[in-house]
């Protein structure tokens, strides 16, 4: 097994393919941690995202053995877009794409207490920052808030992004402007209450 981890993925897939059940421990192993934290990240449920998790292997054995995977040098991207599509059949009900809504939500999302800053020392300052950016983001429309962690925390392209959600760059491309657009204006309403509370 040690000298299948030297392989490359599309070479485990093809062993795998033939037979060779190790080769698939090897790409598990390889890409699970990726394909995890980007799906718990999504559905913000760790049940549910051990759910997709299986099935996106599941799926990705089936379609490996009925030969149905193309080989693209980008075996992981494949996996994402699986789980994606996945995510996307739970949540296609939500249609709202562009906006972001308090509605939802039972507390003033725009005047929550928590995106302020209540502690003044400066070692904190940048950790309440980026909890704060993090629980906007959170808030942030399905699509949007998927764009984001691709781009910001798994350090993918825009075309990484795209090939992976499906969409075109363009695409990706301007629910990242919507998504910067949302932050500001959460940002700002987060501010003027910060100041209202001086």
């Amino acid at each position: 097994m040690e000298n299948l981890r030297n392989l490359s993925d599309s070479m485990l897939v093809e062993l795998y393919a033939a037979g060779n059940n190790e080769a698939f421990d090897v790409l598990l192993d390889r890409h699970q941690g990726k394909l995890f934290s980007y799906i718990l990240f999504v559905v913000h449920n760790e049940e549910l995202a051990n759910d997709i998790f299986q099935e996106t292997f599941v799926k990705a054995i089936m379609m490996i053995q009925q030969r149905r995977y193309v080989e693209s040098g980008r075996f992981l991207s494949w996996l994402m877009r699986i789980a994606h599509n996945m995510i996307i059949d739970l949540f296609r009900q939500e249609k709202n794409e562009n906006t972001v809504s308090d509605n939802d939500v039972d507390y003033d999302l725009f005047n929550d207490i928590r995106f302020s800053e209540l502690n003044v020392e400066s070692r904190l300052v940048m950790d309440q920052t980026l909890d704060d950016v993090r629980m906007m983001v959170d808030h942030l429309p399905k699509n949007q808030k998927e764009i984001v962690y691709m781009r910001y925390y798994q350090e993918m392209s825009f075309r990484e992004i795209a090939e992976v959600t499906g969409v075109s760059i363009n695409t990706a491309l301007g629910r990242m402007r919507y998504a910067l657009l949302n932050l500001r204006k959460m940002a700002v309403k987060k501010s003027l209450y910060s100041e209202a509370l001086f």
